[in-house]
């Protein structure tokens, strides 16, 4: 009776496995991504966005390196070695005492201070530290205007123009109440290249520890 019993309660919990593993392994999955293609079709395929010739930019849910003064820049980031690889997404888990972070801190302000002389003071905090992802694709408002300045002497436009495009790019508080009103980086960026058009030396992305051009 008991090696029955045992036989039965192992081909119970072996049907269950395999049960599990087609439900959960295979039909789920496959459900959720026709499910996402259908309804979510740009998210699912990674959020990327194109530029006004149809190629790929970039997605815009992760930040990317833009060195030209004419592009607005987004947070520092400390994921991989060269920071901004998707691959490496993390924070630099450096606390408040760490003198690793101080110095690093420190290095972004006179690099900031240096690449922004006409920029007020002071400096918002979220151009200096890194979010704990290390590619967060916005910027709050207020960090996007302290770069106007610099942008528009690149341009050779007048600031007002450039604030006019970071206004009508805001987006609001993710339903309403959580979060501050931001704007993305990318996109930000390729409103700029179609409002006044692309400048003669094009931003540079770190994409995996690679410098591409855009």
């Amino acid at each position: 009776m008991r090696n029955i019993s045992l036989t039965k309660e192992l081909t119970v919990t072996l049907l269950f496995a395999v049960f599990s593993m087609v439900v959960l392994g295979i039909f789920y999955p496959f459900c959720m991504n026709a499910v996402s293609g259908l309804f979510f079709h740009s998210q699912a395929q990674g959020s990327f966005i194109a530029n006004e010739n149809g190629h790929v930019a970039g997605s815009t849910l992760i930040a990317q390196r833009f060195v030209n003064p004419a592009y607005f820049q987004p947070r520092p980031s400390a994921a991989g070695d060269y920071g901004y690889d998707a691959a490496s997404s993390g924070g630099s888990n450096l606390g408040p005492t760490s003198e690793k972070l101080r110095r690093r801190i420190i290095g972004e302000i006179e690099r900031l201070q240096k690449e922004n002389p006409e920029a007020p003071l002071p400096i918002p905090a979220e151009l200096v530290t890194t979010s704990a992802s290390g590619l967060d694709p916005h910027l709050t408002i207020p960090g996007a205007l302290w770069q106007v300045q610099r942008i528009a002497k690149a341009r050779g436009i007048s600031p007002d123009r450039v604030k006019a495009v970071v206004l009508a790019n805001e987006e609001g508080r993710t339903l309403w109440v959580l979060g501050e009103p931001r704007v993305n980086v990318l996109l930000l960026n390729l409103a700029l290249d179609s409002q006044f058009g692309k400048t003669q030396q094009h931003a540079i992305m770190m994409l995996n520890g690679r410098h591409d051009n855009e």
